[in-house]
């Protein structure tokens, strides 16, 4: 073999091998831009997602784009139907009671916990987030709200000591965070919140276990009664049964 054919063919291995390497980081960027944008409602429910315009607007190859939303769709967020396309799924609301349930009995547990660990500093935290809660509601700022929220629950685990249980809360939270972003910015839902929080932690600042988790108990519990009782949900948002489409392979699917 001549030196410069040699030349090209390494150059080929080691562009292949480059392809090879950096697939999995960019199918790992795309598929966080991705739940992101779906969880904060950028992406709503039934909006379609083109691969041609994922490869577009990422820059990347086909492949990324479809191991992203193979991930997608094993967590519940879009739906692929053969030969119509790939959709960001409706919310099922069996599947969101069921993940509300969960967090109302993992939050609970925690903040019982996060009592007997609370510290000056912890309350200062807590407080500081009630502020900025307070402040987003005079502005307005229901997305920044919702973070805040988010916020809030994140830290009574990390006072806690339970970041491991705040892991399992967030794989069970994604159809309940698309909820709360719906449901937000309806009439007195922002102070509600406000109200409820602060009691939580007023009971955590006395050392009241029982208070706390009666407090908790009380917040996680409206919204999960809320989903239980409602009768009328938007077929553009919602779906009745929790069933996904069709399998999540790619074998058996195809991407439009």
């Amino acid at each position: 073999m001549s030196e410069a054919r040699k030349k090209r063919s390494l150059a080929g291995v080691t562009q292949l091998s480059h392809q090879r390497a950096t697939a999995p980081r960019a199918a790992t960027l795309v598929y966080d831009v991705l739940r992101d944008d779906i969880l904060s409602l950028r992406r709503k429910p039934m909006d379609l997602l083109s691969e041609k315009e994922l490869e577009a607007h990422f820059g990347v190859s086909r492949t990324p784009i479809r191991e992203a939303i193979l991930r997608l769709c094993d967590d519940g967020l879009v739906d692929i139907f053969p030969q119509s396309g790939t959709f960001v799924s409706r919310i099922p609301r069996r599947a969101l009671y069921e993940a509300i349930l969960v967090r109302k009995a993992l939050e609970i547990t925690t903040v019982g916990h996060a009592v007997d660990k609370m510290t000056p500093a912890g309350i200062r935290l807590l407080d500081r987030n009630l502020d900025d809660l307070g402040a987003c509601l005079r502005n307005g700022e229901v997305t920044a709200f919702h973070r805040l929220d988010i916020d809030f629950h994140k830290l009574i685990s990390d006072i806690a000591g339970f970041s491991g249980i705040w892991a399992i809360i967030e794989q069970v939270k994604v159809h309940s965070d698309r909820y709360r972003l719906l449901t937000l910015p309806q009439d007195g839902r922002l102070a509600r919140v406000i109200e409820e929080h602060s009691t939580v932690i007023g009971c955590m600042r006395k050392g009241d276990k029982k208070g706390a988790v009666e407090a908790m108990d009380l917040h996680l519990g409206r919204l999960l009664h809320e989903v239980e009782r409602a009768e009328i949900w938007d077929p553009n948002y919602f779906i009745e049964d929790a069933k996904k489409p069709m399998v999540c392979t790619e074998k058996k699917g195809h991407f439009q």
